[in-house]
């Protein structure tokens, strides 16, 4: 039996457009606000219709005009100088490298010598200014100093927060710009398909939901599946107390806003929310289980405006998951490699060199589809990559939690889950969104689980569990 092919658009997550975003989905971002020439040269060609959904199990009509869309795309794009690592970016990555060491012992005089460090560092780079190197440099600046000032907020005079707005757009701009974000929506999503293929309940308690944009491709698959769109589709939100993220990130907003989806699609559709309680422990109970209902889990740890996953709340739903009268049928995990360099173990200063290095090939590949000098990618780096740098590196430095984190595999083996194979076509379709992007993205399978890759360097890495018999 051949699987189900999730319906593939080029444009982003179906109702969400770098232009507009439908009225009932996400707020409308007025793209006029953009007046660069770079924005209109970047998704001029991008953007075109695909026309209808192709039937299922044929390829999509849209997939070569894409292909060439983005080769126009990556033709305009500005090269960098010959040597990026210059004088200048190899000065601040040793500074960068001095001032983490002396903090990493922890005592006085080293942190005393890390803060001449640091004035030095302001003083030759600032976020947003400069080569690559020089632009990350300024953010592990800023991120290094406050944690020396014990506050995870950006300093006086530090550019000021995001607003709603900016928020959003910028998070429109890096679907376009680079796969970081669907690559793992899109695995999740089709191992969903294929594992509720005719089931008339479904149930997703999904960790960390944030903007839901994970969803909508899933109820337009739903709804054209062979046999129609379940009966019932319950999505339950886990949320963490005293979450540090930006208050315009509503969850009932984002469940308002499926509701709407399903709607106009017609999914029938529900949508809850459970909060963690103060520990960080999911309560017995607290969340919602009815008979007929296929019980699948997601969890998503890499969102580019998501920078303080905890390890123990993780767990916690795992551990919980597993108790439930009615155990899951898959467990769909996404992570990055910052996340092991940020909890992971080893050495202090080497996870500090992991995380500069994945930030630098995260940098490299957003410049590789849009000119750095431009106002998208500075609206993207100061809105999301910005924030992130500097909440990995309190949470690096944060003692109470680096050694707090195993791998996945450990992790999910101590709660009794078993490694799932990725299938061939979802293999294959990870591939084709690729295939939208720069050359330089490849998608690997390590036995249950699918890596992005750019240009060798993992980015994410995607797998699928199951309860063990």
């Amino acid at each position: 039996m051949e699987p189900m092919e999730l319906p593939f658009s080029a444009e982003p997550d179906f109702a969400v457009s770098p232009f507009s975003i439908s009225s009932n989905w996400l707020p409308a971002v007025d793209s006029d606000w953009f007046t660069s020439d770079d924005f209109n040269s970047m998704f001029e060609s991008t953007i075109g219709g695909c026309g209808p959904q192709p039937a299922h199990g044929t390829a999509p009509a849209c997939v070569e005009s894409e292909r060439a869309a983005t080769s126009d795309v990556s033709a305009c794009t500005v090269e960098p100088p010959a040597s990026e690592m210059d004088c200048k970016g190899l000065r601040s990555v040793h500074l960068l490298m001095a001032a983490a060491e002396e903090m990493a012992g922890g005592e006085k005089e080293g942190e005393d010598l890390a803060w001449v460090i640091l004035m030095r560092l302001r003083e030759l780079v600032s976020p947003g200014e400069g080569t690559n190197i020089e632009r990350l440099a300024g953010h592990f600046t800023q991120g290094l100093h406050n944690v020396l000032e014990g506050s995870a907020s950006p300093r006086p005079g530090s550019s000021p927060p995001a607003s709603p707005f900016e928020f959003l757009a910028a998070f429109q701009l890096l679907q376009q710009m680079s796969p970081y974000i669907k690559f793992g929506h899109f695995l999740a999503n089709q191992a969903i398909i294929e594992a509720v293929r005719f089931e008339r309940g479904v149930h997703i308690i999904d960790y960390d939901i944030m903007e839901g944009s994970q969803w909508p491709p899933l109820m337009q698959a739903l709804v054209h599946r062979e046999g129609g769109p379940p009966q019932r589709l319950r999505i339950t939100a886990i949320t963490r107390p005293n979450d540090r993220r930006r208050p315009f990130v509503s969850t009932g907003d984002t469940g308002r806003r499926l509701a709407s989806f399903a709607a106009s699609v017609g999914q029938p559709f529900s949508f809850h929310q459970c909060r963690l309680d103060q520990e960080e422990r999911l309560r017995p109970g607290s969340v919602k289980l009815f008979k007929g209902e296929v019980l699948l889990v997601n969890c998503m740890l890499h969102l580019p405006h998501s920078t303080n996953h905890s390890p123990a709340s993780v767990q916690s739903l795992l551990s919980s998951a597993h108790k439930f009268h009615s155990k899951p049928r898959l467990v769909t995990l996404v992570e990055d490699e910052l996340l092991g360099s940020t909890y992971g173990e080893g050495h202090l200063l080497g996870r500090f060199m992991d995380l500069l290095h994945n930030y630098s090939a995260i940098y490299d590949s957003l410049e590789a589809s849009c000119p750095s000098q431009g106002r998208p990618w500075g609206l993207v780096e100061s809105a999301l990559l910005g924030p992130k740098i500097e909440g990995s590196l309190a949470c690096l430095f944060d003692k109470t939690q680096a050694q707090g984190s195993k791998c996945s595999e450990w992790m999910m083996e101590s709660f009794s889950f078993q490694p799932q194979p990725i299938s061939t076509f979802n293999h294959c379709q990870a591939k084709l969104l690729l295939g939208l992007f720069n050359d330089g993205y490849r998608a690997v399978v390590y036995g249950n689980k699918v890596l992005l890759e750019w240009k060798g360097r993992r980015l994410l890495t995607a797998s699928i569990w199951s309860p063990s018999t």
